[in-house]
């Protein structure tokens, strides 16, 4: 058995942390916001200025020269308040199209009041400030969610990762430890954050210490229970040749030999990696009824006629080990079985009653773990290994199937095995 170290690596501060990667996805994902936002208010700075922004109306509307008296070609300022000898507001003279006339070389244009409000405008620079559209604004918010939103959902996938490696190689590890499956490949320990690196080389270790136990467990299972057949066999010839004296023993020695039976088969089962196909199981019910009834059994199917069909993907062979042990331990606890089978909601169902004393509701569970019994239910004639209903339930959830246990109202004990149709 091989022995995964776990010694974490030295930390160092440019270590790939969870941590760091969480920073590192937040500040990216605000600092691209923020710039696609910026660049895209940026383009709308060509665009026509809309109505009710800063940018400042005209005071009047152009007038055709001769439209107001004293207004056109080569006319003088009038005066303002106080006459001409007071201030006056002038205005340049207008040419014949009522337009400002060409400047003078040399000279500077005067600057009205609202000219030098305004700051002068740099070559290249971008200008004053001036309304946006509203929509401006919307495509704004909407480019940041965007950028957000897309960080988050790859950021997401990303951190997340190592967390889906985990899980399947866990699933993976549980079919293996009861050799359902292939034993799975080791994790990476040198890939992801040093979080992921650490997790994956205690996960190995586990892995490895886990199937290591389950071998030696079931070598020695399998070895005892292989080696104890022989002399158990020896030891009853003998005590059969004593005649009545020995009787008891013999009887002790085949309960030891059902025993090591059932253990054998709860080994091969663990082993058993047979292919699921198409199950006809209304014929695989039908086929264990009549096979018990054709020798005298008390068992009987409920409500038969006709069953309904149901096909089911399993294993047939483990279906009919699970029927046989449900229909078995219905005849010696409760004296007789009835059998049924319903079909609904793409699902079926098998009961298995009996009229037997049933099972205390603290030990409807605890009959499925191996070698438990339930004190006082057994007769010497009746015992059994305490193995059966544990192998029935493993067969069972192999196959996609679940197997309950439930008192009935009227007295005895009811078995339920619930797989999905085809």
């Amino acid at each position: 058995m091989t022995t995964t170290s776990t010694t974490p690596a030295k930390r160092h501060w440019w270590s790939d942390t969870l941590f760091k990667r969480l920073l590192l996805l937040m500040w990216a994902a605000l600092v691209a916001s923020h710039l696609c936002a910026f660049f895209v208010v940026r383009s709308f700075e060509h665009w026509p200025e809309a109505p009710g922004g800063l940018g400042l109306p005209p005071v009047m509307p152009a007038l055709p020269p001769g439209a107001l008296p004293g207004i056109g070609p080569g006319a003088m300022p009038h005066s303002g308040p106080g006459g001409p000898q007071g201030e006056r507001a002038t205005a340049p003279p207008l040419d014949a199209h009522g337009g400002e006339p060409p400047m003078p070389a040399g000279e500077r244009p005067q600057q009205s009041g609202f000219d030098t409000m305004r700051p002068p405008i740099e070559p290249g620079g971008m200008g004053p400030a001036r309304g946006l559209p509203a929509i401006a604004l919307w495509i704004d918010y909407a480019v940041r969610w965007l950028v957000i939103g897309i960080a988050a959902w790859f950021g997401a996938r990303w951190l997340a990762l190592p967390m889906a490696r985990l899980a399947a190689a866990s699933a993976a590890l549980a079919g293996s430890l009861g050799r359902r499956a292939p034993a799975p490949a080791p994790l990476d320990e040198q890939r992801g954050t040093l979080e992921v690196q650490r997790t994956a080389a205690v996960f190995n270790a586990m892995a490895d210490q886990l199937r290591g136990e389950f071998e030696v467990q079931n070598l020695l299972l399998a070895a005892i229970s292989h080696d104890l057949r022989t002399p158990l066999a020896r030891l009853r010839l003998r005590l059969e040749e004593l005649g009545p004296p020995g009787a008891r023993c013999v009887a002790d020695v085949h309960e030891m030999d059902r025993l090591i039976a059932s253990v054998l088969e709860m080994m091969r089962n663990a082993h058993e990696q047979a292919p699921r196909q198409r199950v006809d199981l209304r014929a695989l019910v039908q086929a264990a009824v009549d096979d018990l009834a054709d020798r005298g059994e008390p068992v009987r199917l409920a409500d038969a006629d006709p069953l309904p069909a149901a096909i089911v993907i399993a294993q047939g062979a483990a279906l009919e080990r699970v029927l046989a042990n449900l229909i078995g331990n219905a005849l010696r606890y409760g004296g007789s079985a009835d059998v049924a089978l319903d079909v609904r909601d793409g699902r079926v169902q098998v009961r298995v009653d009996d009229h037997g004393p049933g099972i205390p509701a603290g030990q409807l569970e605890s009959v499925f773990r191996p070698f438990y019994r339930v004190e006082g239910s057994r007769s010497r004639e009746t015992a059994g290994s305490g193995l059966g209903l544990y192998i029935a339930r493993d067969l069972a959830e192999r196959n996609g199937a679940t197997l309950t246990l439930a008192n009935r109202p009227e007295g005895g004990l009811r078995a339920t095995l619930e797989l999905p149709l085809a």
